[in-house]
């Protein structure tokens, strides 16, 4: 099966400007855009109310990875759908972006209702004072957790 949103054709500045309106009506009090060397938007950063104070959050877009799984997908012969995948980068770029957006409009749903906290759902996204993840952190081995090894 291949992954969601894999038939899309909604541009790329469209899903960013989703993005954009359901940050402001949650609450974002400011939104910017990280673009890599090619111009293309790479991640979405904004600052957030939690109950210590205004909080940073970065949410990336990894459209290579995307690309690289729609590749596999169009050349694994098991895959049912495999000569529907476009494997493009203009296409990678396009899915990965509507599942960072499915994502967040399904976090910023169990938000609503109260079931989680905005640092349950945004810590691994939450940026320290050198502009770094918290997974970015732990990753680079700066942060242990019990039970690491």
């Amino acid at each position: 099966m291949a992954i969601k949103n894999y038939t899309t054709d909604v541009p790329v500045n469209k899903t960013i400007s989703e993005i954009h309106l359901m940050l402001a009506d949650h609450g974002a009090k400011r939104i910017l855009f990280d673009y890599g060397a090619d111009s293309r938007v790479t991640a979405i950063s904004f600052v957030i109310d939690t109950p210590a104070g205004e909080q940073g959050v970065r949410l990336p877009s990894n459209a290579e990875r995307v690309r690289e799984v729609l590749r596999q997908q169009r050349n694994n012969p098991k895959c049912r759908n495999r000569s529907q995948i476009n494997d493009s980068q203009e296409q990678a770029e396009r899915v990965a972006w509507r599942i960072v957006k499915d994502w967040l409009a399904a976090q910023l749903a169990i938000l609503e209702t109260e079931m989680v906290t905005v640092q349950q759902v945004f810590l691994p996204y939450f940026l320290d004072r050198q502009g770094r993840t918290l997974y970015e952190v732990y990753s680079a081995g700066a942060l242990m957790l019990e039970g690491d090894i």
